[in-house]
């Protein structure tokens, strides 16, 4: 008589006909309850496991909040802050149309607790109201970043989860481990992962719905109204994410596709090793099978817009909205597509006004070179400076992987495609300001990089390994400096002001850091300060005067000036700088210069 099938778990969580395993059998109860070895020991195994992921994360917020605590507001925070502000207080859409609520009702959800002070009857730009609610209604600007900051850190731990989950259904557990880590070792994750703004949520929204997309290939009915609220989620926080909308309404076709013409997650074949065989589907089948999956993915989409519109009712019920005056005609396919889609008045306002930002005239820096306009490599090129070699070399290989690995091609769609795809879209781009506008590729390609784990090579582990680490030492060295990362090709982040500027480098972080040096180094001294960012000086107790408004022959002491002025510097700026010499470095984004 043959012994009987054991039922064990399987990774994915579903029981199957497994061969006997000769430890378990005839296994008695005891002081675990009765539970075979191969369940105790898999229990055993997950404690490990679980540590190493509480790790990752935790070191990750340290970092973060580290970098909340430490930094002084950057340029965009108290404009989004005061805004939320507004929300709050007023219910009103006024101030900051030209991004949609969700991103600021979280950082919102932050401010609840300071019970900040909103003077109502204050009248000017969205800039001087982020001032004025920071610097000049009695609130304490500290305390009330760390608050608007604290649920953005919250937000970016939980898509941490996210990538360990998605990197575990395409690899398995090793995989799951490495993308985990590749995230939160990623400087900048973290730095913008530590900010009041709203790249990381609406990218991690995104990711979110990618990953419940994949998930659909098994539960559609589940997955797909999920993926739906996911996509609405980062619609309400950031447009730049509407572009891609089209390409996740295909992977929903594709999910619905494989969903039925594959086995259940409760079907399993009958041998151990067996694969299902997708039914054949004639003609008519096909086509009836597709117009189920467009309709399926259109049902997301709609789920995607009432979330969207639901984040303005939120904010106001009624939808009292006049149109700004700085709202411009937009002409061509862009202004149709802005007056077509199916959200409130306020966003597709807001969609014009960012179409008009693509019209301006910006300033970039690359590698030292001052230009107008854009440049299509820029991302690519600063990318290359502030991303980690040893993750640019797992995001190859994993990629590669996708690619090439039969068992993995199926994931390449909902990975590589969606990357590729907002890359495409943000080279294009009119504003060369930073890595930020491309912060989807260290949380997508973490994912893709789970995919070296499947190698069966044992030096393939060990190089992984080795790669993991090489990136963990690199972003720990630049701890608590991790907006002004470059790798260490680039000479670290004391070098990265040389190559790229605004936010990658400088973003008016280092205010407070600042007065901390000169009241240590330079106490009593004359200085003469050139800022750029959204802090005020005298706050912070620095006694500065502006050398751009005196006679060269009158700035004599420190002058101190931020790099992006720096990188930037022409006319009289210039020319105090070329008779100065570089003394101090304030967070590898201030120079302090003694002039003579």
């Amino acid at each position: 008589m043959s012994a009987p099938q054991v039922t064990r778990p399987t990774d994915d969580g579903h029981t199957g006909p497994r061969p006997p395993d000769p430890a378990t059998e005839g296994e008695r109860p005891g002081r675990f309850g009765g539970l075979p070895r191969y369940v105790r020991s898999a229990r055993h195994r997950r404690w490990p496991y679980a540590l190493a992921v509480a790790a990752l994360l935790a070191q990750m917020a340290v970092a973060m909040v580290t970098a909340a605590v430490e930094q002084t507001p950057t340029i965009d925070e108290p404009v989004y802050v005061a805004s939320a502000e507004v929300y709050l207080k007023e219910r009103s859409f006024r101030y900051n149309p030209e991004h949609p609520p969700l991103g600021k009702l979280i950082i919102a959800s932050g401010l609840v607790l300071t019970d900040a002070h909103l003077d109502p009857d204050f009248v000017g730009s969205q800039t001087a109201l982020g001032r004025h609610v920071l610097y000049e209604s009695g609130n304490d600007p500290g305390r009330l970043m760390l608050y608007a900051r604290l649920p953005v850190i919250a937000l970016t731990l939980l898509f941490g989860l996210v990538v360990l989950a998605f990197a575990r259904d395409l690899t398995g557990p090793p995989g799951g481990l490495v993308a985990l880590a590749l995230y939160a070792f990623s400087p900048d994750v973290i730095a913008n992962g530590s900010l009041a703004t709203l790249d990381v949520p609406a990218t991690g929204f995104l990711l979110a719905a990618l990953w419940l997309l994949w998930r659909a290939r098994r539960r559609p009915h589940l997955c797909l109204p999920l993926a739906g609220v996911a996509l609405g989620a980062a619609a309400a926080t950031k447009m730049s994410v509407l572009p891609v909308i089209p390409v996740l309404m295909l992977l929903g076709v594709l999910s619905f596709w494989h969903a039925r013409r594959t086995p259940g997650p409760d079907v399993r074949p009958p041998e151990p090793d067996a694969r299902p065989q997708p039914p054949h589907l004639d003609a008519r089948a096909r086509i009836r099978l597709l117009a189920y999956g467009a309709a399926a993915a259109v049902g997301m989409a709609l789920v995607a817009v009432a979330v969207v519109w639901a984040t303005y009712l939120v904010v106001d019920p009624r939808m009292r909205w006049a149109a700004p005056e700085n709202v411009p005609d937009i002409p061509g396919t862009r202004g149709r597509v802005a007056a077509w889609l199916p959200f409130p008045e306020a966003y597709r306002d807001g969609m014009r006004i960012q179409f008009g930002f693509e019209y301006d005239i910006w300033q970039g820096f690359l590698f030292g070179r001052l230009y107008e306009g854009s440049l299509w490599y820029y991302l690519p090129a600063a990318l290359l400076v502030k991303t980690p070699l040893g993750m640019l070399a797992l995001w190859t290989a994993g990629s590669a992987a996708i690619l090439a690995v039969r068992a993995l091609r199926p994931a390449a769609p909902y990975v590589l495609v969606p990357a590729a795809v907002l890359l495409a879209i943000a080279v294009h781009g009119a504003r060369d300001l930073g890595v930020r506008y491309a912060v989807f590729m260290p949380m997508l390609l973490a994912v893709a990089a789970a995919g070296v784990t499947l190698a069966r090579r044992r030096p393939a582990h060990w190089a992984t390994a080795a790669l993991v680490c090489f990136v963990a030492v690199s972003s720990l060295r630049t701890y608590p400096y991790y907006l002004p990362y470059s790798n260490e090709a680039f000479g670290g982040p004391a070098k990265t002001h040389l190559r790229l500027h605004d936010s990658n480098v400088d973003w008016g972080q280092d205010l407070g850091r600042l007065a901390d040096h000169l009241d240590r180094r330079h106490f009593g001294e004359p200085v003469w300060l050139v800022y750029k960012g959204a802090g005020v000086p005298s706050y912070y107790g620095i006694d500065a005067s502006d050398p751009l408004r005196a006679p060269l022959g009158e700035v004599h002491g420190l002058l101190v000036v931020s790099d992006s002025a720096v990188a930037k510097a022409d006319g009289r700026l210039a020319a105090l700088l070329d008779t100065s010499t570089p003394i101090d470095d304030v967070g590898h984004s201030i120079t302090v210069f003694r002039r003579r």
